[in-house]
């Protein structure tokens, strides 16, 4: 994600942390990014994924559905990153913060809406 864009995480997790959070191997994270479980860009010259999108030891549970979601409409990583976090009040300030909440379901209708 470039720095140009305002809204976006509040942190920011490397992939060894993700690893050791998820009590996975490393390459166990890389393999849910390609499988477009997780989520992942550059920031800071490293990749990493948005905090807000790991609960506790696992994914946030509609994730990889809504990453789904999005990769058919067309959203390449980045855009996908920055419709997660597009300010939206009604989803309890952005979807990646709706889908940790009661705003999942909400979440995932808006972004099967975009593929039509």
């Amino acid at each position: 994600m470039s720095d140009s864009v305002t809204a976006g995480p509040a942190a920011w997790v490397n992939l060894p942390d993700v690893s050791e959070k998820l009590g996975v191997s490393i390459s166990k994270v890389h393999q849910m990014i390609r499988d477009g479980q997780l989520l992942a860009v550059k920031h800071e010259g490293i990749r990493q994924i948005p905090a807000e999108l790991l609960a506790n030891s696992t994914v946030l549970k509609h994730l990889p559905g809504v990453l789904t979601l999005l990769r058919d409409a067309g959203y390449n990583d980045e855009e996908a990153l920055r419709w997660l976090y597009e300010p939206d009040p009604d989803l309890d300030g952005n979807a990646a913060l709706g889908l940790g909440g009661h705003r999942a379901r909400e979440v995932k209708r808006r972004a099967q809406a975009l593929g039509f």
